[in-house]
């Protein structure tokens, strides 16, 4: 019986989850808002070591759909050890609204240090982040411009990874998939926690009222979900872009060491949320765990094996119905199975966090 008074609140939080969602994701493709007035952009980019991803992303750069007069792009080189600041030079040579910088006199260690920089130097008043091997869609500037029209101090965008074919893409893919679905709950009930560095806008002037990243160096990585935290603590608006034509794709990490060190510097970021940030968090990945697992309990009472039975099948129906939303296309078999990956790898994440030697390129 102690299995069924847990399940049901579980379907009830679930529900209530899936109704969240289903309400904000069908409202992807509205129409563009021909009242919208033009809006300026900074976009800032870190990039280190980046040679290989740079024409991929000037290239999508030059093609959004936005008045070339009414955005620039500052891409900040962190001092790099390839080609990066003459590569970027190079291909921007042309391109009047584009500036590449070196970030000599760092405020702080890391990327935040360099996005400090390009902030800085920035001309306009709507900064918008994302990093160097990203490709956002054409409308991606537009649909920030409606988001800011409506008065929000700050904005988290959607980054989906592209999807392949390898295992290690597809745990990649289907923990943004759900951390993503997860983000979008927690802006809606008032209690966000990340923003993906990827997409993520904010205004000039609040980023200076509370002092930019100055209280957001708790860790190496993190300066997306620590300023986010700032934003929060200073009762900044914070407002999703879920269009589909405002998402941000990037390829995720191509082998195993790369993505359980990536993953580590992200959970690692997470000892320094809020401590409602903390509960939140803390209260549904126990519950995920705990149905997880709940087999392992079926020699006291068949009834333990409920709460698996339920956890599969709302997290297959949750993926259902909204996976194609972000981007993603997981068969019935890679549902199934991806959802153990994902919610053991949160434990390995927090071990690796804690007690691993993380790394920052």
């Amino acid at each position: 019986m102690i299995a069924i008074y847990f399940a049901v609140p579980y379907i009830i939080i679930c529900c209530i989850f899936i109704f969240i969602l289903l309400k904000i994701l069908n409202n992807q493709l509205l129409p563009l808002n021909s009242n919208s007035s033009v809006t300026n952009f900074s976009i800032v980019i870190a990039a280190k070591n980046e040679e290989e991803n740079l024409l991929g992303l000037i290239s999508a750069l030059s093609k959004i759909d936005y008045p070339k007069e009414n955005f620039e792009v500052i891409i900040v080189d962190d001092n790099s050890d390839d080609k990066t600041f003459q590569l970027a030079t190079d291909l921007t040579s042309t391109l009047e609204n584009f500036k590449v910088v070196k970030a000599e006199d760092k405020r702080y260690e890391g990327k935040r240090g360099a996005l400090d920089y390009g902030i800085s130097i920035a001309k306009h008043e709507n900064i918008i982040i994302t990093d160097a091997d990203c490709i956002p869609e054409s409308r991606w500037l537009i649909r920030y411009e409606e988001k800011f029209g409506k008065g929000f101090d700050l904005i988290i965008g959607i980054a989906p990874f592209i999807q392949k074919q390898t295992l290690v893409n597809k745990i990649s893919c289907y923990e943004n998939f759900r951390n993503t679905l997860l983000t979008i709950l927690s802006v809606k009930i008032g209690l966000p926690y990340t923003a993906s560095a990827r997409n993520f806008g904010f205004k000039k002037k609040s980023f200076e009222e509370f002092e930019g990243y100055k209280n957001t160096t708790d860790t190496i990585s993190g300066d997306d979900d620590l300023l986010l935290r700032e934003a929060v603590k200073n009762n900044l608006t914070i407002g999703l872009l879920t269009s589909k034509d405002s998402f941000v794709f990037s390829e995720s990490k191509k082998s195993f060491k790369d993505y359980f060190n990536q993953r580590a510097r992200h959970t690692q970021t997470s000892f320094h949320y809020s401590l409602k940030q903390i509960l939140f968090l803390l209260t549904w990945h126990i519950l995920n765990i705990a149905f997880l697992f709940s087999p392992l309990l079926a020699f006291i009472n068949l009834y333990f094996l409920l709460p698996f039975a339920i956890k599969l099948i709302l997290d297959l129906l949750i993926s259902v119905l909204s996976q194609r939303k972000i981007s993603y296309n997981f068969s019935f078999i890679e549902t199934v199975y991806l959802q153990f990956f994902y919610e053991i790898f949160l434990i390995v994440h927090l071990f690796n966090s804690k007690f691993g030697r993380i790394k920052w390129k």
